[in-house]
């Protein structure tokens, strides 16, 4: 079995020159994203490109993503709406307190 082969395209970085990997590299090869590295010319038509991949983070559960997802929508309601926003009162936070009377958060 052959290793999968990318196309590389010419860009333009700034002042600069560098070259364009397909968004296929980088899905079969997260850990290549934002990855540092150097070229050396090993002959007047050929490179060796050398790259030390980053640290690539734990993908989070499923429950952890909906969270942040729930927690984004009701920070952008608050910013977007503040007069829908309430004090949370002594007796709020009473209540509160009797809903989880006996629950034990692991």
């Amino acid at each position: 079995m052959t290793n999968p082969t990318y196309p590389l395209a010419p860009a333009k970085i700034g002042n600069a020159s560098g070259f364009r990997l397909p968004a296929s590299f980088y899905r079969d090869h997260p850990q290549f994203v934002n990855a540092t590295g150097w070229v050396e010319v090993l002959s007047d038509n050929t490179v060796l490109v050398k790259l030390e991949p980053q640290p690539v983070e734990p993908e989070s559960d499923s429950d952890d993503l909906m969270l942040s997802l729930f927690l984004d929508l009701v920070t952008k309601d608050a910013l977007t709406n503040p007069e829908h926003l309430e004090a949370y009162t002594e007796e709020m936070a009473d209540e509160d307190d009797e809903l989880l009377a006996g629950v034990v958060i692991d």
